[in-house]
């Protein structure tokens, strides 16, 4: 991508560690979640009593960075925003924010999150929706305030299985509110409020419809982790519900693969996702 190998010849970061995973990046809790997860003994009732369940249905609540890395992160990431570099919207929703394949987070950061800390809890918490066998992601940091964008409308996303971690800065209001699957008709859906905490990550399936309130004052900086399982998604599209039609994509595009002869895990439901 030329964007990509412009930032990497010419962008000067100012915290370069940020770019490489490290387990001290890790709230000590998550560690010991992820650790309980490995096990030989881990079933959904242990991983259960160690996390957050929340009001809205299979959505749940752990802390994931620690409030150091957070700030290490943000001031990365304002200082690329503030930079001349050319960069893409993060999504076609959010007008400000980055997405971070751009600035080379993907091999050296994202891929190992999500292969080593974050499929051990997916695989418990959402084996009917891909848990266990995500094979690659979209990852991007989305930015909220005064006289940019403020909120986010109901939505779903283009993933089987989405992390929303908090990263800073100050900001009042702004919860989040979580319905239902996007199956279930919005009249018949009863919206939950979550207040999100800074350094906490709210872990959800793609297909669960969610939206953010209008800030009030500050700034709120949002790391978004779609998690994609092409076992699931070559067979039936998470944004259309019909089979896909490929083409070809730079990495890993929107995470199908031409190798349609793959099963599906036999603990995959694919009705519960049409």
């Amino acid at each position: 991508m030329e964007r990509k190998a412009i930032i990497s010849e010419t962008y000067e970061p100012i915290h370069p560690h940020v770019y490489m995973l490290q387990e001290s990046f890790l709230a000590p809790k998550f560690v010991e979640v992820v650790n309980y997860c490995q096990s030989e003994d881990a079933d959904l009732k242990g991983l259960l009593d160690r996390i957050d369940s929340l009001p809205a249905k299979k959505v749940y609540s752990f802390p994931v960075f620690t409030k150091e890395f957070c700030q290490d992160l943000v001031e990365e990431l304002e200082n690329f925003e503030q930079s001349k570099m050319p960069r893409s919207r993060p999504n076609t929703m959010n007008n400000f924010g980055i997405q971070l394949n751009e600035l080379g987070f993907d091999e050296t950061f994202i891929t190992p999150l999500r292969e080593n800390y974050l499929q051990p809890i997916t695989s418990l918490l959402f084996p009917d929706y891909g848990g266990k066998c995500l094979d690659s992601h979209k990852v991007f940091v989305v930015k909220y305030a005064l006289h940019e964008d403020l909120s986010l409308s109901y939505h779903y996303d283009n993933a089987e299985v989405t992390l929303n971690v908090s990263l800073g800065k100050q900001f009042t209001e702004g919860n989040l509110y979580f319905g239902d699957v996007r199956q279930v008709p919005i009249s018949e859906t009863e919206c939950v409020e979550v207040e999100h905490q800074v350094t906490q990550g709210l872990l959800h399936q793609g297909g669960q419809l969610h939206g953010a309130l209008p800030i009030k004052s500050g700034e709120r900086w949002n790391l978004i982790v779609w998690m994609r399982s092409s076992a699931v998604r070559n067979r039936l599209c998470p944004m259309c519900n019909m089979q896909p039609h490929l083409v070809e994509a730079i990495g890993f595009g929107d995470g199908y693969t031409k190798d349609t002869a793959e099963e599906i895990p036999d603990n995959v439901d694919v009705c519960t996702l049409i």
